[in-house]
């Protein structure tokens, strides 16, 4: 597909926008950076990424492309990463804006849920993810309090966890329970920071300035509008 395919309004996934990036540092600069979007925009605090170690439809291989140039794209982000799982066939990344993620742990509701899902004070990011990180490596599935590291509304992920009875109400990026308005309007939000980077990334492989340094090319992102 070349950028010259892409109309404003359509909706642009990762299979879509792969192929624009010749360059395979300048690939994991856009995945990162359309993976971190709403991070970047500064309307959540963090997001999971999730990397299967074997060729995407483009053909390159995410997992492969992460361990050679991932740590050294995030460095001056202002993101922080932080590896979840490894199990060498795939990869569970968190990647979290310092700042924002210890605001939200600082919260009086957030340390509520999660004292009662059974995590210790001092609510420090580096322990609660450290605890999160053992949760993972020693469940099958997820700790059903990962979507407060989400920015996730505290009233669905409560309900989600039976601590609360409401009403089941409609399913997004997570399940909304009880009056879903605001739920709708923060899945809105977010769905519009992934497709407003989209449609960044595209216009800006259209230079294909990539080749002259795919730091300097995610860079640019935070610096032309997403950051806090």
């Amino acid at each position: 597909m070349s950028t010259a395919a892409i109309h404003p309004a359509k909706h642009l996934g990762w299979n879509q926008l792969a192929p624009l990036f010749r360059d395979e540092r300048a690939c994991c600069a856009a995945f990162l950076a359309l993976e971190t979007a709403e991070i970047l925009d500064g309307v959540k605090p963090a997001n999971l990424i999730n990397m299967a170690n074997r060729p995407q439809p483009c053909g390159r291989n995410l997992y492969q492309l992460w361990k050679q140039h991932g740590d050294s794209l995030l460095a001056d982000s202002g993101l922080t990463p932080s590896v979840l799982i490894d199990r060498g066939e795939s990869l569970l990344l968190l990647v979290y804006q310092p700042e924002a993620l210890a605001a939200l742990l600082s919260r009086p509701n957030v340390m509520a849920v999660l004292r009662r899902a059974g995590y210790q004070a001092p609510f420090h990011p580096d322990r609660v993810l450290a605890e999160l990180q053992s949760r993972l490596q020693a469940a099958d599935g997820f700790p059903h309090e990962i979507g407060v590291f989400l920015g996730y509304p505290l009233k669905d992920v409560a309900a989600f966890m039976g601590w609360i009875s409401l009403p089941f109400s409609c399913q997004r990026l997570w399940r909304i329970y009880g009056d879903p308005c605001r739920s709708l309007q923060l899945a809105q939000r977010f769905t519009h920071c992934r497709n407003r980077m989209a449609h960044r990334l595209a216009h800006q492989a259209a230079g294909q300035s990539q080749a002259a340094g795919s730091h300097t090319f995610f860079g640019s992102l935070i610096e032309n509008g997403f950051r806090f």
